[in-house]
């Protein structure tokens, strides 16, 4: 399977770059091929223009240096995401990756009002591996709001029985290194079931 890899952490020495190399060693020792994008060390540009607003919706557009991105979303069969959660959300590099990566023409088409229709429909399975600083009750008492994200704005735009699996570390904050090699036996355990 062609397996999109999307790692977005600023620090090359993060407990999230351990969980990207567990994640791709994983994927590549189960035959999966895996191009990974580090958009901290691309240098992603996060913010939309204005320009690239105005010709949002022109589904022809010349996307420039977008294109790459694009390339590799279109070739994907599986999508998996390392990041941290921050402030109950994602990282502001990797929310810009998505504002303007999944366009209208690339992530989705709008046939009308109220009519969506996906374009990723090679996507048949989404991981997101994540940590929180927060404990898991707190979580659950804000109602999730990034697993909401994935769950009814990304994955809807993939394969129609599309699969999300959501790896997540909580308690990050204040996580022993034994509760840590744990967690990256979990990802490695999780992954090798794609």
């Amino acid at each position: 399977m062609n397996v999109l890899l999307i790692y977005c952490h600023p620090r090359t020495d993060s407990f999230c770059a351990a969980l990207r190399e567990a994640a791709i060693r994983t994927l590549e020792s189960r035959g999966h091929a895996v191009e990974v994008r580090d958009l901290y060390a691309e240098g992603f540009e996060p913010a939309l223009s204005e320009e690239e607003r105005g010709r949002y919706y022109e589904e022809g557009a010349d996307r420039g240096a977008l294109a790459s991105h694009i390339a590799a979303l279109r070739r994907a069969e599986a999508l998996v995401l390392v990041y941290p959660t921050w402030w109950f959300g994602l990282p502001a590099m990797l929310k810009g990756w998505i504002d303007r990566v999944w366009l209208p023409g690339v992530a989705f088409h709008l046939a009308g009002p109220g009519d969506l229709q996906p374009r990723l429909t090679d996507i048949r399975r989404i991981a997101v591996v994540t940590t929180y600083g927060s404990p898991r009750w707190l979580l659950w008492l804000i109602g999730w709001p990034d697993w909401r994200v994935f769950r009814h704005g990304i994955r809807p735009l993939c394969a129609p029985r599309c699969r999300l699996d959501w790896i997540a570390l909580t308690g990050m904050d204040s996580c022993s290194p034994e509760r840590r090699r744990r967690f990256l036996a979990t990802v490695g355990a999780r992954l090798s079931r794609f």
